[in-house]
Parts: structure tokens; sequence; C-alpha cells
């Protein structure tokens, strides 16, 4: 069991006891205006979260200014604006309002932009049009901030991206790819070897997915050269969907891995951009994964990470470009899964490697806890950076300058982030974010200024902008909005808690009590939960959620709890429920029911679960695996039987299915169908490219065989969300919350 330091718990009981006084005053709530119906709530929502100040940051010239998009209410338009932190001087870079597409009268619109390295050019996205999770086809225009003329680069591209030197666009299309050299305005193209199921620079959907990278090609810092993942999905299993509609319904295909099945092929080349040509490094990786490449300080030199295929071993490799010859750097053996990106902290990569400096850094759980390593080019371990019984969540920025490392970390709290600086030796540790919460921070690559936002369960968002180390410069959103909505309308806080599982592990969760809350009446509970390994559903920071607040309307109890396989609490919490997924997790979920429900005013009678995705898997399998304890479940997009599910996210955390069958078996929802005893509503898409509509089909007739009913709900068009429009997601809403009235009250 883990120690726990006074610290934390100090700080804890004093948070908790400040917010268990605010949903008391149930006399000064009924004063307030209340939702009118769930989809008032849901539309009003956006009340709560309030504004999240400037809207997609990019930090330019080197970190010391920044850019970001406006809507002007004023003109009508989208802008991209510049401000310089010491200075407060902002400038309008772009406005849509000033142009229309090129050879036409239409306004320019567009999703996103990318700089060059050196702030003087612009890569527009537009005429977006989604693919996968974070995939999508677009035309991109390029954009000079000297000239201020708009060209057309590509069409139909699934991703382009500026050149460091911001003289080229490189770009795949059509499973190919290409450079535009803007100068001559002629195109060049890479490789000739796409055909379907065959790719160049493109994933196919596991990977894409479960490594979480939308673009499978990375230009050299020098612009000389791209590197590439090449796909080969031939032998890969086909998944076919469709929404039903027409007299003849149209079948999409997508190569789908499932557990045990053959997985893409991948290659990685390195294509030089003057000549065409390309080059394939030498690779040995059998039947596992490449799931990550870095360009090195070292010119010409590539770094690829390898997996094997249960995702126990790393090892790293660096690459000669010019000979495809490759020397293994390091290694990394477990006895569990190794992570490369951290998917919930919006952290795509766990190794970095600076530009400015033969060295490179790794975020690792081999101590027990992820902290920061930092090593030598030849492999050498130069020294572990951070230590301690806590974790680091995001590596921030490193300034070679100083030999200064920016981290975000848990060692104040695993229900808070906060941003601390060490030297790169691992001395002269410093806090720098002080109110207490989660913060999330955006830093420029050089250090010297960033932006935080954080919240906590009293305060909502705050943004405000810092030079690093020295004192915040603005504040640049307080929200008074969300306060002076929550002032005249009823709203319910969330309010910490912790407590002690019949094994004796601590945890940590949130409730949030009914609007009118009275202590001699006796509630109904829900948790609302998802549970999938490294995620985490408790934390300090406010709470936003509409459908929530109209839940503590109607009289429930919401809770929420950090069950064993969350992130943010060590590798032995995490990592208890490898080969086992559901066991653990159910269990936290229902010894937080049951803890919950020795308050005289929660009713252990009228308790639900509820959950999406993985959460639908954890509603379900807890409904299952523990019968008695909750009267109603609600499921959506269920995994009801891992073997359903796709290889890389599935054996990653239940290993390989000839090595554990009966985990395989175990962890199955379909497999404990015998035993409903409650109330389970399932919904589920036809169109869901994720989470098939097999599994909830298969776990229908499981119950069917075994004489038990549920009720079903099936979207055909959506996706993994189930809704697809705003009228299918009111319903969807609705639907849950009269089952949930239905069953409970």
């Amino acid at each position: 069991m883990r120690s726990i330091s006074l610290k934390y718990t100090a700080q804890f009981i004093v948070t908790v006891c400040l917010t268990v006084l605010l949903p008391f005053d149930h006399l000064e709530a009924q004063k307030k205006e209340t939702y009118k119906s769930l989809q008032d709530a849901l539309t009003t929502a956006g009340q709560l979260s309030g504004s999240r100040g400037p809207d997609n940051v990019t930090w330019i010239n080197g970190g010391d200014r920044y850019s970001y998009m406006e809507y002007n209410r004023k003109t009508q338009g989208l802008e991209i604006r510049a401000h310089t932190p010491p200075t407060g001087e902002e400038k309008l870079i772009f406005s849509n309002t000033n142009h229309t597409f090129p050879d036409s009268e239409r306004q320019f619109q567009f999703r996103s932009y990318d700089w060059s390295d050196d702030s003087r050019y612009i890569l527009f996205q537009t005429n977006f049009r989604p693919v996968y999770r974070k995939s999508g086809i677009s035309d991109y225009y390029f954009y000079s901030i000297e000239n201020r003329k708009l060209q057309l680069v590509v069409k139909d591209a699934r991703t382009a991206e500026l050149s460091p030197d911001g003289t080229k666009v490189g770009y795949e299309r059509d499973g190919d790819l290409y450079v535009y050299h803007l100068d001559s305005e002629r195109e060049t193209r890479l490789t000739h070897s796409a055909r379907e199921y065959v790719y160049n620079g493109r994933f196919g959907w596991v990977y894409e997915e479960e490594f979480g990278l939308p673009q499978a090609w990375t230009w050299s810092p020098d612009s000389k050269y791209i590197a590439f993942w090449h796909t080969d999905e031939r032998e890969v299993p086909i998944f076919m969907t469709t929404d039903y509609a027409s007299q003849h319904p149209e079948y999409i295909r997508i190569p789908y891995p499932k557990v045990g099945d053959t997985n893409p092929s991948v290659q990685i080349g390195v294509a030089s951009v003057e000549d065409g040509s390309h080059r394939w490094m030498q690779l040995d990786i059998g039947d596992g994964y490449i799931p990550r490449l870095y360009w090195t300080a070292k010119e010409g030199t590539l770094a690829i990470v390898h997996l094997n295929r249960a995702q126990t071993g790393l090892r790293l490799y660096f690459h000669d470009v010019d000979t495809g010859q490759g020397r293994l750097v390091m290694e990394e053996q477990s006895d569990a899964w190794i992570d490369i990106f951290d998917f919930f902290a919006g952290v795509d990569h766990l190794f970095t490697f600076p530009e400015d400096r033969e060295e490179f850094f790794w975020i690792s759980d081999r101590d027990g806890w992820n902290h920061i390593y930092r090593y030598r080019y030849d492999g050498t371990l130069l020294n572990q950076v951070t230590s301690g019984k806590w974790e680091v969540t995001v590596l921030n920025a490193i300034d070679s300058e100083n030999n200064r490392i920016y981290y975000t970390s848990t060692e104040v709290s695993p229900v808070e982030r906060h941003l601390y600086s060490i030297d790169v030796n691992g001395k002269n540790k410093r806090r720098l974010s002080k109110p207490s919460g989660t913060h999330r921070i955006s830093m420029g690559p050089n250090a010297r200024y960033y932006l935080d936002r954080y919240s906590n369960i009293s305060t909502p968002l705050q943004v405000e902008l810092w030079e690093t180390g020295v004192k915040r410069l603005k504040k640049l959103e307080d929200n008074r909005s969300v306060r002076n909505f929550i002032r005249d309308h009823v709203y319910a806080p969330r309010e910490l808690f912790r407590f002690t599982t019949s094994d004796g592990q601590k945890l940590d969760g949130y409730l949030i009590r009914p609007i009118d809350f009275d202590p001699n009446k006796s509630y109904p509970l829900i948790m609302n939960i998802y549970g999938g390994p490294g995620a985490q559903g408790v934390y300090n920071r406010f709470q936003t959620g509409g459908w929530t607040q109209y839940l503590a309307q109607q009289g429930y109890v919401i809770a929420n709890v950090n069950n064993r396989g969350s992130g943010g609490y060590g590798r032995a919490f995490e990592k208890k429920v490898y080969r086992q997924l559901g066991k653990w997790e159910a269990n936290d979920f229902v010894e937080t029911a049951q803890h919950l429900a020795e308050k005289t005013w929660v009713d252990g009678t009228r308790m639900a679960i509820r959950g999406h995705s993985y959460g639908g898997y954890m509603a379900c399998y807890t409904m299952l695996t523990h019968p008695n304890v909750f009267q109603v479940g609600i499921a959506g997009a269920p995994v009801t039987d891992w073997k359903l599910y796709d290889t890389i996210y599935t054996e990653r955390y239940m290993g390989l299915l000839k090595n554990n069958q009966e985990g395989y078996n175990q962890s199955a929802a379909v497999t404990h169908a015998d035993n409903l005893i409650g109330d389970l509503f399932v919904a589920h898409s036809a169109m869901d490219e994720n989470v098939h509509m097999q599994n909830t089909m298969q776990l229908m007739s499981a119950l069917a065989r075994n004489g038990k009913d549920a009720d079903l709900r099936i979207y055909p068009p959506g996706a993994h969300g189930v809704s697809f429009n705003s009228a299918s997601y009111y319903l969807l809403y609705e639907t849950y919350t009269e089952y949930l009235n239905r069953h409970l009250k």
C-alpha cells in the first residue's frame, strides 16, 4: 500500500471541509433559476465552461510570441492575432474577411493553420472531411505574411506540412507523398507504390487510433528529407459497416485487426526531397510495431522506436539515413505494457529529442512512477532527472541554454497537476504554479513564457500569461461570467473524498449532491464512470457538465472514483489491471457505491452505474459480475468481449490471446450474461468503426440465451459517440434520464 504524505492529506481535508458547505444551503438554491428541461441544461452547459482564453495557441518566433485564433463579432470574421508577452502588443496577422479563395468570390474559410519555423509563412487547412478520429481529407493553402497572398498548394490531401525552412510543403495524397516547391511552383512525387490498402505516409485505422498520430511522415530539421511509414494492410481482416440508408445500403470497408489477427506490416523509408529517391531503413520487428520515429540533433540520423507485439519490450535504434543501417541505443523490458504516449494527458510523445543538444529524454515508470530520464546518444543513462512517489505527466519544455527542464506532475496530489522546473542533472527543483487545482500549461519552446489554464472545485477556469519563473504578466480570463451564472442559477459543485477499500487501497473520488440537498432525505446514486487504463475521472477542477447539473436538479447524487487502472498513482496502481481488465475496476466501483451507501442520505437500494466506451464495458461488466449492487446499468458503445476489439489496444492491456485464454474469457461481459438481475440499457451505433456493434449484438444474444432481457437502442448513422446530430444527442440523453427516473424513482 502506497503511503500518503501529510502535506497531501492536510490539503485534502481542508478542500473537502470547504466544499461540503456549499450545497447545503438549499433555501438559497430555491431562490435561483433552475433548468427548464434537459435540453436547456445541455444547451447552457457552455456557460459553466466559460471562455478558454486564446484559442488554437501556437508559439512563434521561437517562443517569444504566440498566435491565436479569434472570432471578431464586429466584422464576423475569423482572425489570427499575435501577442508579444513582455509588451502586451497585439498584432492582426490574418483576417478571412480580407481574403477570398483564389480565383473565386467566396470568402476564405479555414479549419486550422500551421506556421513555418521562421514565422514568416502560414499553411491553412480548409474544406476538412473527417475520415477517422483525427484524420481527414483537406485542401491546403499557403500564405506569406510579407506579401499577404494566398496560394493553393494541394487539394484532397490527407496531411500537409510546411518544411522547416519555409520553402516547401510536403503532403500525402491518395497514399503517396509529394513535395510542392513554393519558389518554382512545381510538384515532386516522392513515392509511387500506393494501391488499395497500401500507403506511404498514411496510417491505417489501428495505428492512428491506438498510437495516436494522424500524420505518418515527418520533415528532417534541415528540410532535406522526409521520413515516413509505409503501411501494407492487405492481409488485415476487413470490417464492413453501413448506416442502412437507401434501398441498397452502401458498405464501408475498413481493415481492422482484432485480437490475434494479422496486423498491418510497416516499413520506414526516408525520401530525398531534391531528387525524389528514397531508402528503406533496415528493420527487424517481426510481428511488432513501429509506433514512433524522431529526427535527432545529429544530421542524417533518425531514431526509430520498436515495440514487440505484446508491447512489453521497447528498443530504440538510431539509423543512418544514407545507408539505412541502424544501431541499438537502448532497450527496456517490462512485466506489463510500456507506454509511448499518453492519450488522456494529450501527450503524443514520451520521448523528447531537443534540436540543440545530442541528448534525449524519456518518461518511464521503470522505478514504479513516471519520471524523466536523460540519455546520451550512445545510450548511456546520464541521470534520472526526477524521482519520488509521484508522476511526471508532461515534459513541457527544455531550456538548453540554462540546462533547465519544465514539467507538469502530480507531486502535490494525484488529483491535481502543477508546473515545476528542475536542472537537467536533477537538482534545484522549483514549483511554479501556486493555486490549488488542475493546471494545463502551454509553454513556448524557449521556455520564456507560458499560458496557464487551471481550475479547482470552487474556481472556474482561469487563464494566465506568465514570464517563466518571474511573474504573471496578465490575467487573460477570469470567467466572471461563470460566477455570475452560478450566482443566479442553481449549481451543484464537486466534493472530493477519500476512502479505503476492503483490501486496504485508498481511492480518491468526487460526489455531487442534489441541488436542494436535505441530509434528512435519501437520494438515488449514479456512478458516472469511464475507468479505462491510464484514464482518470477525478480531478480537483471545476464541474461543468450540463447533464450532471440536470441530474443533480432532479435529485440524484452523482459520483466517480479513480479506480485501479487509473493514471497518476504509480505503476502498481495502474498496472494492477494487466491481463484481467474489468476485475479491479468493477471492484472499486462497487466499493465506492457501497461506501457512499453508508451515508444516511444515499439509498443503497437505488443505485445506477453508467458509462460510455470503456465506461460502457464497465457498466455492463459490473452489473453482470456484481449483480446485487446496482439496480440500473446504462452502457453506451460497450466492448462486451475483448476478442472483438483491436489488436494494439487490447493486447497492450490483456496480453496475447494464446498466453491468456482464461483472462480473456473472464474479462468478457458476455461470459457472465446469466448473472443479470437489474435493468440494463445499451445504446450503440451501426456506424461505430471503433467499438463495433457486434459487441452489443453478442451481448444481447448471450442474455437471451440465458432468459435475460435488456433494453436496446440502435442509432444507425452515428459513430462511436452514438448520436449523430444535435437532435439525436438530446434524444439520447433524454432516454438515459427517463430510464433512470423510471427505475430509480
